[in-house]
């Protein structure tokens, strides 16, 4: 029986280009056996597969696989699965992974980003390289890093505004570089201790918001791709 892949750009710039590819999976047309090999088979940085929620009922559960191994948490596959749910027209509030429950948030600011809060502790460690500037940042070579552990580059592009430049090489989850990381967003955010606005990979865009309790808010923009069927 063929599956049916929506396929989104999650966290795109304001004119809806760039944005990190997610495929997106109703959980009722896979088993639990076969989705960690339909993710490896899309080849995206992560495949969400999403209970739909029942009727009048605005919290649901999903599991994030990336191509090598299923995620507690990720931040690209909760806010792409929350504006896939409301586009389905099931617009929630909570939305349940097997690190916690995550708070969804839409409309959010100017632009009417779909958003999640998250605790800083969901995401994954990884090494945190602060650069000098943004043209070491965009010079910096995935080879050149061992690929035992996870690598977030950065640098300020202007620290008042809590702008920065980032990129994320992630080669223990099958993905050589990211384009754009939630997960990374929260940790990051929790790092420096403020709101962000995050360039990363080619050009897109992560808006955060810190909270002294723990809890880190990212908010993007979302662009559909079309569906994909798979044999």
């Amino acid at each position: 029986m063929a599956t049916d892949v929506t396929v989104l750009r999650v966290f795109t710039d304001s004119a809806g280009e760039f944005g990190n590819p997610l495929g997106v999976v109703d959980a009722a047309t896979v088993p639990p056996e076969d989705r960690q090999p339909l993710a490896t088979q899309l080849g995206y940085s992560e495949t969400v597969f999403i209970d739909l929620p029942a009727a009048s009922k605005a919290s649901t559960t999903a599991h994030i696989y990336t191509p090598a191994a299923e995620l507690p948490f990720a931040g690209h596959p909760t806010v792409g699965a929350a504006w896939w749910l409301r586009a389905q027209g099931h617009p929630i509030h909570t939305l349940r992974v097997p690190a916690g429950i995550v708070q969804i948030s839409y409309d959010v600011g100017a632009e009417q980003l779909t958003a999640i809060s998250a605790r800083a502790e969901w995401a994954p460690e990884f090494a945190i390289h602060d650069l000098a500037s943004v043209e070491e940042v965009l010079a910096a070579d995935p080879d050149d890093f061992p690929d035992d552990v996870d690598h977030y580059l950065w640098t300020w592009t202007d620290k008042n505004a809590g702008e920065i430049r980032a990129r994320m090489f992630a080669p223990d989850m099958g993905v050589p570089e990211d384009e754009a990381t939630g997960s990374a967003a929260v940790r990051i955010t929790d790092y420096l201790s403020q709101d962000l606005v995050i360039i990363q990979g080619k050009g897109s865009r992560i808006e955060t918001q810190w909270s002294s309790d723990g809890w880190v808010r990212v908010a993007g923009a979302v662009v559909d791709d079309g569906v994909r069927h798979l044999d």
